[in-house]
């Protein structure tokens, strides 16, 4: 990242400090995170109504979701400098996230699970009697993230901003990962945290 020139092409791995708005997590309300993601999904058993257009019988469909991302800092491991990504204000960005939380819910359990019945009714969703499964992911202040993007000095602020062409990815046979086409600015949390699955 020191002798990165002006729109040269970068991969920086490093611990995550918030800027001036930080988010909080939808569901478990994790607080000084740059990334959230919430997706609630609904299982379509036979005679019961899908959760979107495309949903089919006898599979998982999404029935909502969002998705938040601020502008951050990043303490570059190798160089030791601390770069602004710009990531927020709609900027495009490949989120390669985890999700931390992953909680199952089904009808009739209600009274053991308030939280999540109170967290529905915050979001103006419905239970349908159906079974349903809830995904947050986040990276939060502290965290280890790797990030890919274009740098940019604009007089003392060292900035890394979206790639203006997608970057192709190949195969990656260790991670069984098909050819993709990437945009804006890669965020890929490194921590390894195991996922904590929550019965309701």
């Amino acid at each position: 990242l020191r002798t990165a020139k002006n729109g040269q092409y970068v991969k920086v791995t490093g611990v995550v400090t918030c800027g001036n708005v930080p988010l909080e997590s939808s569901f478990h309300r994790v607080p000084r995170c740059v990334y959230t993601s919430t997706c609630l999904y609904e299982y379509r058993g036979w005679g019961s109504k899908p959760a979107n257009a495309s949903h089919r019988h006898f599979t998982w469909g999404l029935k909502s979701a969002e998705r938040h991302v601020v502008d951050f800092y990043i303490s570059d491991f190798q160089s030791g400098l601390r770069a602004l990504v710009k990531t927020g204000n709609g900027a495009k960005v490949t989120p390669v996230v985890d999700d931390s939380v992953v909680i199952d819910f089904k009808p009739g359990s209600e009274q053991t699970s308030p939280d999540f019945v109170r967290w529905l009714g915050q979001k103006n969703l419905s239970n349908d009697e159906q079974v349903m499964r809830l995904k947050e992911g986040y990276i939060k202040e502290g965290s280890t993230v790797s990030v890919i993007g274009v740098v940019q000095r604009n007089e003392n602020v060292l900035m890394i901003v979206p790639m203006t062409e997608p970057l192709a990815a190949g195969w990656q046979w260790s991670k069984c990962t098909f050819p993709a086409s990437l945009e804006g600015i890669v965020l890929r949390c490194e921590d390894s945290s195991n996922v904590d699955a929550i019965p309701v």
